[in-house]
């Protein structure tokens, strides 16, 4: 066909499309729709155990809205009878009576009022209401190292306890007899020591409860520990390999005539450990490390109020175990936290998760070594302030000529505030031949300390570290003995304010998001 025809006829054809109407909005206006829209934007809000507030955008043309809710579904299937029927003419709707815990599915059609084949399609939600919560919050003496005894009011109904781990996975069940249930109280069994659970009340498969515990330190073979009790004579009659476990309260060490507080004298290996995390022991007094002591510590805290003024742990015996103090708070000491003035070679020295604050570190400096070697020094996940004000924090002199070895320093994941915070002093006096430091993912603040100013320091392996308002530490001016720095953290050291939230008062919350997205310093601190 000819182009030029075909041009005209769909000319002409415009031209009548044009010309039909006189006035095309009006037209518009006027589209008479098959049925009412149906309700948008259906949203389930504020859902408590009994209770649902449901929303949607209003649907023009609608008279009113049905609300259909079926109960123990939420496949929007839709099958039998609703469980509830409401009427609203407006475009929300208030749900009650529902039962905790129950999966609902609801669905919504807005009516019109003229001709009922015009209604809207269902639009639908669904939604599970809350669980219940008639858990009580078990007593300290509930929590065992491998059970909890639960309660909850008397006669409910209800079926099973389950335990849950941390990964939500379920490790132990007990279906409840009668007679638990009318007690209001029952054990369930199977965990494991020193471990988080979350423990869940069931009826049927509905959850009436749910609380959070902490199973206590392992009791299987240790020996328990009240504060009625003779700790100085209980540990210093210990037998190799004996564990105690201590009751929450405060053991004073019998000081005798020179001070309010003594020390204990540990010659064998022992473990030392609270059992409740809720309420951890405090010992009044201080350690001396005999020949044929090995250490460990959790749990327990440490104060060194009224005694003689020595430093927590004094290294006396040169045959000497592994020392670990974990879980601690260490406070109120004089001289120092360790001191090893004799030729012993320990093997590792640890201080994990501890709180360290107030030591003076008045005739002797902070962690202290003079005369023997650590073979690993571990400083980790701790927060130190308040201490070693005119002394060197870290201080471990050449005894390799008579000791030989390699001593390892590792300091990670802490955070130091206001240590050694005199012009200078050192953080790192450390000047045995042949020794290593690791120095990573730390905040330093507010001190006017330096690294070290000594020939022998080996240079730390630095990284991922935070220093704030230390003045001296990261300038290098010198490469002489007696000059402020013979090195400094290059290894892209950030300096952000952590914006302690009160640390006069020992609270080091950051403040500063910059210091949890870095990774920097203890995390407990993490809000």
């Amino acid at each position: 066909m000819n182009k030029k025809i075909i041009f005209a006829c769909m000319l002409g054809l415009g031209t009548l499309a044009l010309t039909s109407c006189s006035d095309p909005m009006d037209e518009i206006a006027n589209i008479v729709y098959g049925r009412v829209f149906s309700p948008v934007d259906l949203d389930a809000k504020n859902v408590t155990q009994n209770s649902a507030n449901l929303q949607w955008m209003a649907s023009e043309g609608a008279s009113k809205y049905v609300v259909e809710v079926f109960a123990d579904d939420n496949s929007m299937a839709f099958e039998g009878t609703p469980a509830q029927t409401y009427e609203t003419t407006e475009n929300s709707c208030s749900v009650t009576g529902l039962i905790y815990d129950t999966d609902y599915s609801v669905r919504v059609m807005a009516v019109d009022g003229e001709d009922e084949s015009r209604n809207s399609k269902w639009s639908t939600v669904s939604f599970r209401t809350a669980a219940q919560q008639i858990l009580i919050t078990p007593k300290e003496t509930d929590i065992a190292d491998r059970s909890v005894t639960m309660s909850w009011p008397a006669g409910e109904e209800v079926t099973r306890l389950v335990a849950l781990d941390e990964s939500e996975a379920e490790v132990a069940s007990k279906d409840l007899t009668a007679e638990e249930i009318e007690a209001g109280r029952a054990k369930i069994e199977g965990l494991s020591p020193e471990t988080k659970y979350t423990i869940k009340l069931y009826n049927g498969n509905k959850e009436r409860g749910s609380k959070s515990i902490t199973t206590i330190i392992d009791l299987d073979g240790a020996t328990t520990v009240s504060p009625d009790d003779n700790i100085q004579s209980v540990i210093e009659n210990a037998t190799d390999g004996q564990v105690f476990a201590l009751y929450g309260g405060t053991y004073t060490v019998d000081g005798g005539e020179n001070a309010t507080a003594g020390s204990l004298k540990v010659s064998k290996n022992i473990t030392i450990k609270g059992i409740y995390p809720t309420n951890v022991p405090t010992i009044n007094g201080r350690i001396e490390l005999q020949d044929g002591a090995t250490l460990t510590i959790n749990q327990v805290n440490f104060d060194g109020t009224g005694t003689s003024g020595d430093q927590f742990i004094n290294v006396k015996g040169t045959s000497i175990g592994k020392v670990s103090v974990n879980n601690a708070e260490i406070k109120n000491y004089t001289k120092g936290v360790i001191y090893v003035n004799v030729a012993a070679a320990i093997p590792e020295v640890t201080f994990n998760n501890c709180l360290i604050h107030d030591i003076i570190c008045e005739g002797g400096d902070m962690f202290d070594c003079r005369k023997g070697r650590m073979d690993v020094f571990n400083l980790t996940n701790s927060t130190i302030y308040a201490s070693c004000a005119a002394r060197d924090f870290i201080r471990i002199d050449d005894a390799s000529g008579a000791l030989g070895g390699s001593p390892v320093v590792n300091v990670n994941q802490c955070t130091i505030d206001a240590a050694s915070n005199t012009s200078g002093k050192r953080l790192l006096y450390v000047r045995y031949v042949g020794s290593s430091i690791n120095w990573t993912n730390n905040i330093v603040s507010n001190t006017a300390a330096t690294w070290s100013n000594q020939s022998k320091t080996a240079v730390p392996t630095f990284r991922n570290n935070n220093y704030h308002n230390c003045a001296k530490l990261q300038v290098l001016d010198g490469s002489d003995a007696g000059k402020t720095n013979l090195f400094t953290d290059t290894a892209s050291p950030a300096s952000i304010d952590p914006q302690y939230k009160n640390a006069a008062a020992g609270d080091f919350t950051y403040g500063n998001e910059d210091i949890v997205k870095g990774g920097y310093g203890d995390k407990r601190w993490n809000p």
